[in-house]
């Protein structure tokens, strides 16, 4: 299949989506309190932009979502990397973090509601500790596809440390890392809505948990196609990059 029929697939469903939400409420088949039309839910996502409510509360989740990658992913990347390149680390550390990656985070958030609070610091933390683990593995991975054999090589020609790491291990791991940044942005976004979900003062998902238990459902619908928004452009940003890169795997 062709890239333009493959585009125009993705057009065709998406507007059967389109068409299917807005003539369901319209016509009856659906109850319009539970699912409003699709136009009305547009129409009330632009109320809500104008809003100075919703735009601080935006301003407020991306500065929380930006810091708590801006954590995580030095972090895990040095973790990760570290616990690859040696031996005795990992075979210490690596069946702990298995485990603990295993465990649903969101146990972990009363934890960081006690010590943090419900402010901006205990949503980046917990945010950064949910995407951590993610990154370490990832990491860990991108550090073990590096074929030896390059390294070797690069050894054998006098290379340095720093020589291999940028020239070789670099260029190597580059597909695999950009993939781990769309994965770790999903777990991260998903960290910080559900810190706010679940007990805050600002945010937009503050806003969104408030809109639906008040069953204010063109609210709802329109911040949750804001979020979709958001996410689907970072996602496919991300996905453009790897493509770009991909070709520098050996």
């Amino acid at each position: 299949m062709t890239r333009t029929q493959i585009i125009l697939t993705r057009l065709v469903l998406l507007g059967l989506v389109v068409a299917t939400w807005e003539l369901l409420p319209r016509l009856g088949f659906v109850n319009p309190r539970l699912l409003p039309p699709l136009s009305d839910v547009l129409t009330m996502l632009g109320q809500l932009l104008g809003r100075a409510q919703v735009q601080e509360a935006i301003w407020v989740t991306a500065a929380e979502v930006i810091v708590a990658f801006m954590i995580a992913v030095p972090l895990g990347a040095a973790i990760g990397v570290l616990i690859a390149e040696n031996d005795y680390v990992g075979d210490i550390f690596r069946p702990m973090l298995f485990y603990v990656f295993s465990i649903p985070k969101s146990i972990f958030l009363p934890m960081f509601i006690l010590i943090f609070g419900i402010g901006f610091g205990q949503k980046v933390a917990y945010a950064a500790f949910s995407t951590t683990f993610v990154v370490i593995m990832s990491a860990a991975a991108a550090v073990e596809s590096v074929k030896a054999d390059h390294i070797l090589v690069a050894r054998s020609y006098g290379a340095t440390r720093g020589q291999i790491l940028t020239r070789v291990y670099v260029p190597s791991m580059l597909p695999v890392l950009l993939e781990t940044l769309r994965i770790s942005m999903i777990f991260n976004f998903t960290g910080v809505m559900i810190a706010e979900m679940y007990a805050s003062r600002t945010g937009i998902g503050h806003l969104i948990a408030n809109w639906g238990e008040n069953f204010q459902m063109r609210q709802l619908f329109a911040g949750v196609i804001l979020l979709a928004v958001v996410a689907i452009l970072f996602n496919e940003a991300v996905r453009y990059l790897e493509s770009r890169c991909s070709t520098w795997r050996a």
